[in-house]
This record gives C-alpha cells, sequence and structure tokens, in this order.
C-alpha cells in the first residue's frame, strides 16, 4: 500500500487491473468497486487530458473549414456558381460538349485562383490571382450568352446565373480594393 491507503500500481497492462496472479475475471469482478479519488498526480494527468481534448476538439471543428480562405464569402459563392454550372451544364445537348466544358473551366477557375492567391504570401501575387479570379469570371459571361441563345439554358437560367456572376464580381472587386489598402 502508498501513502494514503491507495496500491501502487504500474500503468502496465498486466498490471493495470489488480493484482499480479489474479484471473482475468478476478480483476475486473475486482475494479467494479473501484472508487476514484482523485490526488495531485491525478490532478495533473485530469488537467493534461482535458487539455488535451480541448485542443483536439478544437483542431476537428476548425478541421471542417482548415484554410482561411474557406472562410471568405466570396469564395463560397464562387463554390456555389461553379456547382450549379456543373449541375446545369450535364443537361446540355449532345455536340455542346465544347461549350459545356469551357464553361465548367471558367466557373471552376474563379474559386482556385481565390484559393491560390490567398495562399500567396505578397500583396502583388495575392491581386495577380484575384484579377485572373475576376476574368475568370468575365470569361463566363458569353458563353452563358451562347448557351442562352443555343437554349441551352432558360431565360430564368441565364438571368439566375448572370446576376450571381454579378454579386461575386462585385465582392472580388471589393477584395481587390481592401487588399490595396492593407500593410501587408
Amino acid at each position: 500500500m502508498g501513502p494514503e491507503g491507495r496500491r501502487f500500481e504500474s500503468y502496465h497492462p498486466d498490471f493495470a487491473l489488480g493484482k499480479i496472479g489474479e484471473s482475468r475475471e478476478e480483476k475486473v469482478e475486482s475494479r467494479k468497486n473501484w472508487e476514484f479519488t482523485p490526488h495531485v498526480n491525478d490532478q495533473r494527468l485530469l488537467s493534461l487530458l482535458y487539455s488535451v481534448y480541448f485542443l483536439l476538439s478544437t483542431f476537428l471543428v476548425d478541421a471542417q473549414m482548415a484554410f482561411s480562405f474557406e472562410n471568405l464569402n466570396v469564395y463560397q459563392r464562387a463554390v456555389d456558381f461553379a456547382d450549379q454550372i456543373f449541375s446545369m451544364t450535364d443537361g446540355f445537348k449532345r455536340g455542346y460538349g465544347f461549350l459545356s466544358d469551357q464553361l465548367n473551366r471558367a466557373a471552376l477557375s474563379i474559386s482556385a485562383n481565390i484559393a491560390e492567391g490567398n495562399g500567396r504570401f505578397t500583396k502583388a501575387d495575392r491581386k495577380n490571382f484575384f484579377g485572373i479570379a475576376r476574368g475568370s469570371l468575365q470569361e463566363c459571361v458569353p458563353l452563358l450568352e451562347l448557351a442562352h441563345r443555343r437554349q441551352l439554358l432558360s431565360d430564368g437560367q441565364h438571368s439566375q446565373l448572370k446576376s450571381e456572376l454579378e454579386e461575386i464580381s462585385q465582392m472580388l472587386s471589393g477584395l481587390i480594393k481592401g487588399l490595396e489598402h492593407r500593410q501587408v
């Protein structure tokens, strides 16, 4: 027995459940009546475990959005726009694969360049990639117009996608202007 009436135990698996020489069933049975009374070392261990739990839970929550650009509304809207385009171009008539591919690439390029620009270290690099994203957005406009003229998109779809592009364009312009006013 150790101080305060506690048994000295090792954390080795052979010792963790009770006395050496006890059968597994006896060890399990003796553990049913075991009570935990925290001591100084136990409190430190508990404190450490709570800290580890807190850090892991915080990390796991942040793991859903691990990159800072994922929190940008303009990025989220650009991804939503690309997803809408992918869904709509699946229904394009046969023979318009070239238009579908170009529209999909341009739509995807908007969010991809926002992400890539956000990963750059210099203001000039970031501004360059945000400008490329804005160019890809502008590229979508005539492609949508052609799809509308060829009756691949309805009037409602065309106007909805075009207004979405206008909003994303304004957000991108704001991102670029905000970047110009930052120190780093």
